[in-house]
């Protein structure tokens, strides 16, 4: 069965930064893209970030450009986001999710696959 796992939020000041993981279990993440996205209490599910399969494209929401870099290492099928100058705004659970095939897609519908979530908390 095809899971996705996050990990790597927590409490963070204004400024700071963390690393969330997406790891695959069950297939092998080489032919999906992954997508992150965020969901803040009283808001709806925001796209943040994509990355395809080869990992040769990706793509940021503007709010997050300039400070969250997408990567992908296929070898221990695990996507990360990195995510630098915090902002309070960034507060949110952020889940991992993959479509189904190597291309990033525009409708979050589109999505089969989910996470759990992790939550990002982002408060001096």
């Amino acid at each position: 069965q095809l899971q996705l796992v996050e990990s790597g939020g927590g409490l963070v000041q204004p400024g700071g930064s963390l690393r969330l993981s997406c790891a695959a279990s069950g297939f092998t993440l080489d032919y999906y893209a992954i997508g992150w996205f965020r969901q803040a209490p009283g808001k709806e599910r925001e796209g943040v970030s994509c990355i395809t399969s080869s990992g040769g494209s990706t793509n940021y929401a503007d709010s997050v450009k300039g400070r969250f870099t997408i990567s992908r290492d296929n070898a221990k099928n695990t996507v990360y986001l990195q995510m630098n100058s915090l902002k309070p705004e960034d507060t949110a659970v952020y889940y991992c999710a993959a479509p189904s095939g190597g291309s990033c897609v525009p409708v979050t519908a589109w999505y089969p696959y989910w996470g759990q979530g992790t939550q990002v908390t982002v408060s001096s």
